[in-house]
């Protein structure tokens, strides 16, 4: 089995991440995407304390596909500068595990 991550992304706005998720998903970058809406964001940016409302998509992937997923993500956003954190998933119940392999092997259908 693939080493798999969990990566985030925010984004502006709920149709931005939709339209992210699902190039994601369909070019097999990612096995599951979930959106959160809700997101409050505090940060710096070009000098300022910026605040403002985003969504957050908590992306399902390989190890492998990181880099590939991040470019695509990059292509994708309205950002200059997208937030793609990517996290080790550590343990998780093994059917689920299995399944998101093979979404990412093209086993999925």
């Amino acid at each position: 089995m693939k080493e798999l991550i969990v990566v985030y992304v925010t984004v502006s706005s709920s149709d931005e991440g939709k339209r992210i998720a699902r190039a994601l998903v369909e070019e097999r970058l990612a096995a599951c995407v979930n959106q959160l809406p809700g997101v409050r964001s505090t940060y710096r940016w070009q000098g300022k304390i910026e605040e403002g409302g985003e969504e957050l998509l908590i992306i399902k992937t390989s190890k492998s596909l990181f880099t590939a997923l991040q470019q695509r993500v990059c292509e994708l956003h309205s950002y200059a500068v997208p937030e793609v954190i990517a996290v080790p998933m550590v343990a998780g119940s093994e059917a689920y595990l299995q399944w998101l392999d093979e979404q990412l092997s093209h086993g999925g259908k």
